[in-house]
């Protein structure tokens, strides 16, 4: 059984083949390698699980973006019936020279999230929804660092209240007008 805590350098060829029901022959013509299904994974949590950034940045305020976007990320990192983390975080945290690609990947993955918020945060600030002396590359920083970090206490076994708490701790520190 493949589990998304073993990362990608955990996932082994019969592991992925057995989980998936198919023979390594038909894992290769279907996605060529071990790293293109990794790409395909990262794509359909990205549309999943992670979704909740793209319907964040569509809240009204960059104020109502960063909450959304830390209250999905303890919803998401902490649910139940899933493993705690995020696999954008987590995947790459434990690998070694072999996982070097995937390692890049995920950083891209983090970063074009990041840039997400940037433009986002610019457009509030050049509304008038952040006040003029805020840095929106710098808030948008804030955020996704803050966010990313909840992954990583999530992993570790921090609580869904805790995590929030925390959350709500940051957004009052929100700039202001």
């Amino acid at each position: 059984m493949v589990r998304r805590e073993q990362g990608y350098e955990g996932a082994g060829l019969t592991g992925l083949t057995d989980a998936m029901g198919i023979s390594a022959t038909s894992m290769y013509a279907t996605f060529g390698n071990k790293e293109e299904l990794f790409r395909k994974v990262l794509e359909r949590y990205t549309e999943g699980p992670s979704d909740y950034l793209a319907r964040a940045l569509e809240e009204p305020t960059a104020l109502g973006v960063a909450t959304a976007i830390l209250a999905g990320t303890v919803r998401t990192t902490t649910r139940p019936a899933g493993p705690h983390g995020c696999m954008g975080v987590q995947g790459a945290l434990a690998t070694g020279e072999s996982g070097h690609a995937v390692r890049d990947l995920l950083a891209a993955w983090r970063n074009n999230g990041c840039r997400h918020v940037r433009e986002r945060f610019q457009r509030a600030a050049d509304d008038g929804d952040l006040p003029p002396e805020a840095d929106p590359a710098l808030v948008a920083r804030y955020v996704t660092t803050l966010a990313f970090g909840i992954a990583v206490q999530a992993a570790g076994g921090a609580g869904r209240d805790e995590l929030q708490e925390m959350a709500d701790a940051a957004l009052r520190a929100w700039p202001l007008h």
